[in-house]
């Protein structure tokens, strides 16, 4: 039987990555959680290719976490990926990155983004941000099917 993604977790800091599960768990938001490590590995699981050939599909995170700043395929190629095929425009994504470049948040808002985070760098702050994510983004938001 599979089990429901409700988060899909793509970050390569792995000292961020565990900060954002411990958040989400401390808010019970962290039951379906998959951290992956790299756009490239991210691409595979959502488009069941590769090591994830076979997912099904059609079993759609609610919401994607995303960092730009990733090796072997960048946040922004994630994007634009996710956002221009039909089967997977419509799944939330919240860029969750260090970067306060202008160019980023203006090509993430270009590509459909539907939210940009900067990650806060205090533990604290990070901790309120990734719990008021999780809050929005699992509890409030109406998701698409």
């Amino acid at each position: 039987m599979n089990q429901e993604v409700e988060i899909l977790l793509v970050e390569d800091n792995m000292s961020d990555a565990e900060m954002t599960i411990r958040a989400l768990k401390k808010n019970n938001l962290a039951n379906n959680v998959v951290h992956l490590k790299n756009g490239a590995e991210a691409l595979d699981f959502i488009f069941g290719e590769g090591e994830y050939s076979g997912r099904q599909v059609e079993d759609r995170p609610k919401v994607i976490l995303l960092d730009l700043k990733m090796p072997k395929v960048n946040g922004i190629e994630v994007l634009h990926r996710i956002k221009t095929d039909d089967r997977t425009k419509k799944i939330p994504v919240v860029v969750l990155t260090s970067s306060k470049e202008d160019p980023d948040i203006q090509a993430c808002y270009d590509l459909g983004v539907n939210s940009y985070v900067v990650k806060p760098v205090e533990f604290d702050d990070f901790h309120k941000a990734i719990s008021n994510l999780g809050l929005y983004w699992m509890m409030v938001n109406q998701h698409p099917r």
